[in-house]
C-alpha cells in the first residue's frame, strides 16, 4: 500500500468543524466560505478513501473512522504548534487579554497559565473574571481578546467548546427539607445558563420555586449557601468542600449540562491565537485524565 500523506491544514479543518459543529461555524473560525471547508473534507476524505463525516438534515456527525482521526489529527497539530512555538519563541511577546467566568477560572485554569507563562515568559496574561454576560458585552466592545463563556450545548454562537460541564444541586449540607414549600433559589441575574437549568428542570417536574437570594459573584452565592438560604446549582467539579453535592435522594430533578466554549476575537494578534490554541489543548487534556 503506498505511503499516504496527512496535509495538515485539512486536519486543521477537520478539527475545527469537529470542534464547532458545523462547516460555516468551521468556516467562521477559519475565515473561510463554507464552500472553501467541504472542498477540505472532499479533499481529505479522497486521501483516507473513507468518508470522515455523516451528513444529514438535521445533524453532522463523525463517522466511526472520523472518530478515530480526531484523536490522531488533534495530536498531530498539536505537535506542529508546539514545534513552531518553539522554534518562533523570540517573537512571542506582547499583552494577551482575557474574560473569563470566575468559578472556571478559580478552579480549571490555573496550571494552564502557569504552563503557558513559562514556556513564552514575554507574554504579558491580563484576566478578567466576570459574569458570562457581561464578558460578551465588554468582548463585543473590543475589551478582550479571548473570552471563556458559558453557553447551551446548541447555541448558534462561535467559538470552540473547551469543556462539557455535568451540573448538580448544591447545598449547606444533607438535611434539605423542602416539605412542598417552592424551592429557594440562589442564583446569578439573568441571563445565566445555571439559573435556567435550575428553573427549567423544576418547572418540568412539576416543583414550585423561589428566588432567594442573586448574587454576582461566586463567593457572594457560596456564602448565601452555606448560610442556608437556599439551593444552587454549580458543575459537579466546583463543588467546594464546605458545601453538598445533592442527590436524586432528595427528590430534586437531574440538570442537562452545559458546556464552556472559547471565543476569539475577529483579528486575533499571532500571540493570542497561540493563547487559544494552548487553551484548548490544556483543557482537552485536563478533560481526558478527568
Amino acid at each position: 500500500m503506498p505511503i499516504r500523506t496527512l496535509d495538515l491544514d485539512l486536519l486543521r479543518t477537520f478539527v475545527t468543524i469537529a470542534d464547532t459543529g458545523g462547516f460555516t461555524r468551521a468556516g467562521d473560525q477559519l475565515g473561510r466560505t463554507q464552500s472553501a471547508i467541504s472542498l477540505q473534507v472532499k479533499r481529505l476524505e479522497e486521501v483516507l478513501g473513507r468518508a470522515v463525516f455523516e451528513r444529514s438534515s438535521r445533524a453532522l456527525r463523525l463517522t466511526p473512522d472520523g472518530e478515530k482521526l480526531l484523536s490522531h489529527a488533534r495530536q498531530m497539530l498539536r505537535l506542529n504548534d508546539e514545534a513552531v512555538a518553539d522554534l518562533l519563541e523570540p517573537d512571542v511577546a506582547g499583552l494577551v487579554r482575557l474574560g473569563v467566568p470566575e468559578d472556571f477560572a478559580t478552579v480549571h485554569l490555573p496550571t494552564v497559565l502557569a504552563a503557558f507563562t513559562e514556556a513564552h515568559p514575554r507574554v504579558e496574561l491580563e484576566v478578567t473574571c466576570d459574569l458570562t454576560l457581561n464578558l460578551l458585552e465588554r468582548f463585543r466592545s473590543g475589551d478582550f481578546d479571548l473570552v471563556l463563556v458559558k453557553r447551551e450545548p446548541a447555541a448558534p454562537l462561535r467559538g470552540v467548546r473547551v469543556w462539557r460541564e455535568p451540573l448538580v444541586w448544591v447545598g449547606r449540607d444533607r438535611s434539605l427539607r423542602l416539605d412542598g414549600q417552592p424551592v429557594p433559589l440562589i442564583v446569578s441575574p439573568q441571563p445565566c445558563v445555571y439559573r435556567k437549568r435550575a428553573i427549567e428542570a423544576l418547572e418540568e417536574a412539576g416543583r414550585r420555586w423561589r428566588i432567594a437570594y442573586t448574587s454576582t459573584s461566586l463567593t457572594g452565592t457560596q456564602a448565601a449557601v452555606r448560610a442556608g438560604l437556599g439551593l444552587t446549582v454549580l458543575p459537579r467539579e466546583m463543588v467546594p468542600s464546605t458545601l453538598t453535592a445533592l442527590g436524586r435522594d432528595t427528590g430534586l430533578p437531574a440538570l442537562d449540562e452545559t458546556e464552556i466554549a472559547l471565543i476569539e476575537a475577529p483579528a486575533p494578534s499571532p500571540t493570542a491565537h497561540l493563547f487559544a490554541e494552548h487553551i484548548i489543548h490544556a483543557l482537552e487534556r485536563q478533560s481526558g485524565e478527568g
